[in-house]
This record gives C-alpha cells, sequence and structure tokens, in this order.
C-alpha cells in the first residue's frame, strides 16, 4: 500500500485492483444506458397516462409501472453517482484540514460508504433468504406459513407482478454500490489512478452550471 501522501502510485496497478476498477467501469457503462432507457420508459409512461386521462378511458396500471420506474431509476442512478463520487459531501470540517489529514477524511468516508453498502446487501440477503426459499422447493405459501416472511406471495395491485421480482432492485443496488465504492476506496488509497469517465458530463463539475 502506497503512502497517503504520494500524490501517484509508484507501481502500476496490482491485477486485482485493475480488475475491479475495470469491473466497476462497465458496470458504469450499463447504468449508464440503464438510465436512459428507465428515463425513456417514464416518459412514455407519463405521456400515455395523459393522453388515456382526456380521453376519458385511463390505464390505472400505468401510474403503479410510472412509481416503479421512478424506484428502478432512482436506485440505478444512485449506483452510478456513487462512482462518479457526485454523492453529498460535508466540507466544512476537512476544508480546514492539511492535505494529509484531508486524504485521510476521504478514505475514512469513502470506506464508511463501502461498509453501508455491504451491510444492506446483508440485510438484503437474510431478508430475501434465498436459501430459505430454495428449501421449500420455491413453494411461496408454503414458506411464507414457516417463516412469516411474505415477500414471494406479495403481488402489485394493478399489475400484479409478483413484488419480489421489483424489490429486487435492493440487493442489485447494494452489490453495484458495493463495486463502486470498492473502486473508489482503492483510487483514494493510492493503489491506482483516479480514472475519467468522459460518457458522464455531469461527473465534471464545470459541466454543471
Amino acid at each position: 500500500m502506497e503512502s497517503l501522501d504520494s500524490p501517484t502510485p509508484l507501481s502500476p496497478p496490482h491485477p486485482v485492483v485493475r480488475w475491479v476498477l475495470d469491473a466497476s467501469g462497465a458496470l458504469l457503462g450499463l447504468e449508464r444506458w440503464l438510465i436512459a432507457g428507465l428515463m425513456t420508459l417514464l416518459t412514455v409512461l407519463v405521456l400515455l397516462n395523459v393522453v388515456t386521462r382526456y380521453s376519458g378511458m385511463p390505464l390505472y396500471w400505468v401510474d403503479e409501472a410510472s412509481v416503479y420506474a421512478v424506484v428502478w431509476l432512482t436506485f440505478v442512478g444512485a449506483s452510478a453517482m456513487t462512482r462518479l463520487r457526485m454523492d453529498f459531501a460535508v466540507t466544512m470540517l476537512t476544508d480546514k484540514l492539511g492535505p494529509r489529514s484531508a486524504r485521510v477524511a476521504k478514505v475514512m468516508a469513502t470506506a464508511g460508504v463501502l461498509v453501508f453498502a455491504l451491510a444492506l446487501l446483508a440485510m438484503c440477503w437474510i431478508w430475501m433468504d434465498p436459501i430459505g426459499i430454495a428449501r421449500k422447493g420455491f413453494d411461496a405459501k408454503e414458506y411464507a406459513a414457516e417463516s412469516f416472511n411474505f415477500l414471494y406471495t406479495e403481488h402489485t395491485q394493478t399489475l400484479e407482478w409478483p413484488m419480489w421480482v421489483l424489490q429486487l432492485i435492493m440487493p442489485i443496488f447494494a452489490l453495484c454500490m458495493s463495486l463502486h465504492a470498492l473502486a473508489n476506496l482503492l483510487e483514494d488509497l493510492r493503489l491506482a489512478p483516479q480514472r475519467k469517465h468522459p460518457a458522464f458530463d455531469a461527473a465534471n463539475p464545470e459541466a454543471v452550471n
């Protein structure tokens, strides 16, 4: 591990470090397309809702579909923002610290994000309990009767979709956020140079006015 005082790594990144950064970059590229797709879907649903209501033939499932599109868009966007380092930060303390102390604080903050993401992933594993439902032969009613976990028996009100399918965004978000936070931490520890993401113009502070 290089010293926090060193401006750049003294040697090329370890293959494992490079693999983590490459995997995070590939995931970020996928998230970019998902964000664009979900925004397009949300726009279509809103316009469809307006047209059908004014024509006197409202489609009630559109409202529910719009809500879940927003939920998925929020979590996918939050994961991407983690890698782009666009999350909120309070710098009242770090602005008064020296360069080394500020870097230490930055590492601690990034590590905190990673710990949170891993804790969320662990809670999602307990909540969804894939091993438990598998032991019951994926019989949702039998699993719910024994565990009192009704996740796999619930359906949405109008779409009649299984709730667990829609709520998969939670463990997906936790996993993606963990990978991005790990990549950020490796960069903050000076194990690899910080990568740029030219596909995301908003990641450049000068592009946000």
